[in-house]
């Protein structure tokens, strides 16, 4: 008899996690989140394209700004519907950081658990502004979590974003990039891309994003 949650019973693929960690602050009113809603819903779509992929990629959402919320736990991709997003507040970044690490900390407990195998976790952060907390503890307790291989971190940052502060925050293999036009969507065709081929056991063989890109990533 099988043991373990009814998720991981009815679909015991290795994962692929991933967790969005969303600045949802005041100063991304507009267009900004008009646009970061688009790109959700293109990461969910192509994502769905590859059926491997649809059973591995697991997303959880947090956002930041006024709160570190939980805004979706982590869901395969066929169950995640992407919510639409809205704005208010200051930039809780560092918080939002230890809230991901902690939160993701349960979850490869849970796998292991339930016997469940995954990839090294991704976190994806995106934020147009400068933290409102404090972060240094956060910039430790990532980095030194990527120094154990026990995650993956990046930094997007739009219009108006302290690339200093990301630059601090981000590994130094891996520094934060600018993202021009808001052209979420490609963003996130290409964290899609990526994902796919990590779930198909192509490692270090991710899509490179035109213009920006951080090359080849290996798991």
């Amino acid at each position: 008899m099988a043991i373990g949650l009814p998720e991981f019973v009815e679909n015991p693929e290795n994962r692929c996690p991933v967790i969005l960690l969303l600045d949802t602050s005041g100063s991304m009113s507009g267009q900004p989140i008009q646009e970061l809603n688009r790109g959700l819903a293109a990461f969910k779509e192509d994502v769905l394209k590859d059926s491997q992929a649809s059973l591995s990629v697991e997303v959880a959402m947090i956002t930041f700004g006024p709160i570190v919320k939980l805004k979706q736990d982590f869901v395969t991709i066929d169950q995640f519907t992407p919510p639409i997003l809205e704005v208010n507040g200051g930039t809780p970044m560092g918080g939002a950081i230890e809230y991901a690490l902690d939160f993701l900390e349960n979850r490869k407990q849970t796998y292991k658990d339930n016997g469940i195998l995954y990839y090294r976790p991704w976190v994806f952060l995106i934020t147009d502004g400068a933290p409102t907390d404090s972060w240094l503890l956060a910039a430790q307790r990532l980095r030194e979590a990527e120094a154990q291989s026990r995650l993956l971190f990046f930094a997007v940052g739009v219009q108006g974003a302290d690339m200093n502060i990301l630059q601090q925050i981000s590994p130094p293999e891996r520094p934060p990039i600018m993202l021009n036009r808001l052209d979420f969507r490609e963003l996130f065709v290409w964290l899609s891309a990526s994902m796919k081929r990590v779930s198909s056991g192509k490692v270090g063989q991710a899509v490179a994003l035109p213009a920006v890109g951080w090359g080849q990533i290996t798991t």
